[in-house]
């Protein structure tokens, strides 16, 4: 219990540190562009046109709403964070659990890298997977807080009452707008992850070295940001599909079209060069082929 306590503090507090910087981030996913394109510099010192980067964009939330504006849907998140932690701690204690309680538990003999791997990779999917589908109505609500900024509505002011409009309009299935994506997402980027670290260590890391086995403890971290990357469009996908149609005006034309589905969503979005949209939210370049259009406050 109290490892369970200290892990959902853990994760509550840095999900509110966090959270400035996931509100920035669904803004810029869902297109919402409230200040014009700036004449600055990239990296190699070369003159160009960028759009405002995370403190901007921040700073312009804080003109309009405050510091606390920097917060909404702050409450389904710490929410989500909290159940999910908490579910996901149970599913891996009843593997763990039953292993221990399996006939011959102690004579066990040893099984290769590979074998653990896979197993611990599999245990750790059904967690995650677990945890997303309890939470996943937590997280839409979150979503359609933050973008409520885009048209100043107020639909879903409270955690509750947002699970009363959504079920009124959409019936349960509403709950889970956007869930297959994310599914998917957090499935390949785990896969990707543990099985790209365990050829790294095997095969490119050789044991023994100190500076080797340095190496391998950082080899998790850099498979994941790696593995994030590539999944990163199954996230945009799937926040996208969370607000679409949900009669908010971020979810709305001129931002988005209805998608007829979550593979609609990822078919137009490639069309038009957008999926890696919000995926940096430093040294912005503005998309080629577009005109910023003020009023909209938007790229078409």
């Amino acid at each position: 219990m109290a490892d369970a306590a200290s892990q959902v503090l853990l994760g509550s507090g840095l999900t509110v540190l966090s959270q400035p910087l996931m509100y920035v981030k669904v803004l810029v996913q869902v297109g919402y562009e409230p200040l014009p394109p700036t004449l600055g510099r990239n990296i190699f010192g070369r003159q160009v046109y960028q759009l405002p980067g995370l403190f901007s964009y921040a700073k312009h939330i804080v003109k309009v709403d405050g510091r606390a504006g920097l917060f909404k849907g702050l409450v389904p998140r710490l929410c989500s964070s909290a159940i999910g932690t908490v579910v996901h701690g149970k599913v891996l204690q009843q593997y763990q659990e039953a292993e221990e309680a399996a006939p011959g538990a102690s004579k066990k003999e040893p099984v290769s890298s590979l074998e653990q791997v896979l197993k611990e990779t599999s245990r750790e999917m059904v967690a995650r997977s677990a945890a997303t589908l309890i939470t996943h109505p937590f997280h839409v609500i979150t979503l359609r807080c933050m973008v409520q900024f885009i048209g100043r509505e107020t639909k879903y002011s409270g955690t509750l009452s947002a699970f009363a409009t959504i079920y009124r309009e959409e019936g349960i299935l509403g709950f889970f707008a956007g869930l297959i994506p994310r599914l998917l997402g957090d499935i390949l980027s785990l896969w990707l992850c543990n099985m790209l670290a365990y050829l790294i260590n095997t095969y490119a890391l050789e044991n023994g070295v100190s500076t080797m086995a340095e190496m391998k403890s950082y080899s998790q971290a850099i498979t994941g940001f790696f593995a994030s990357m590539l999944t990163y469009p199954f996230v945009l996908v799937s926040n996208l599909m969370a607000v679409n149609d949900c009669g908010l005006a971020g979810g709305l034309l001129p931002y988005a079209p209805t998608y007829s589905s979550w593979l609609d969503c990822w078919s137009q979005l490639r069309r038009e060069g957008n999926m890696s949209r919000g995926n940096t939210l430093f040294f912005r370049k503005v998309p080629v082929g577009k005109r910023y259009v003020w009023e909209e406050r938007r790229f078409r």
